[in-house]
């Protein structure tokens, strides 16, 4: 398979933004299913969002639905995930993980991680005063 690369993390304010970017190499992002986890210590990995390359459907967890919006941009065949409103709680490792859309129904389970074959190594997202 082909390559994910994440990047974007950054230390943050409370209430500020920051914008993810998960780039692909080596395949289509198009005709694959896109999602964003986390990870912070001593916690589980969380689903955060998720999209359908083909139709751009997305999905997201309700701690950050309002918050967060994931975007697929095909030029660029990049993935995004743009952060606002900030909280200390999403303090975390972010990283991307890719499945192949039409391959299995991970729609049903669209934020889950086992669902997913292909990941990146994670940005570091500091959301403090």
């Amino acid at each position: 398979q082909g390559q994910l690369v994440e990047s974007g993390g950054d230390l943050v304010q409370p209430g500020g933004s920051l914008t993810l970017s998960c780039r692909a190499s080596g395949y289509t992002l198009e005709f694959y299913a896109t999602a964003w986890f986390r990870q912070a210590p001593g916690k589980e990995r969380e689903g955060v969002a998720s999209i359908d390359g083909r139709d751009g459907s997305t999905y997201y967890a309700n701690s950050v639905k309002d918050r967060f919006a994931i975007s697929l941009d095909n030029v660029n065949n990049t993935v995004y995930l743009q952060m606002d409103a900030l909280k200390p709680e999403d303090t975390a490792v972010y990283r991307c993980a890719t499945v192949v859309a039409y391959a299995t129904p991970w729609y049903m389970n669209p934020l889950n991680s086992r669902e997913y074959n292909n990941w990146g190594q994670g940005t570091q997202v500091t959301v403090s005063s």
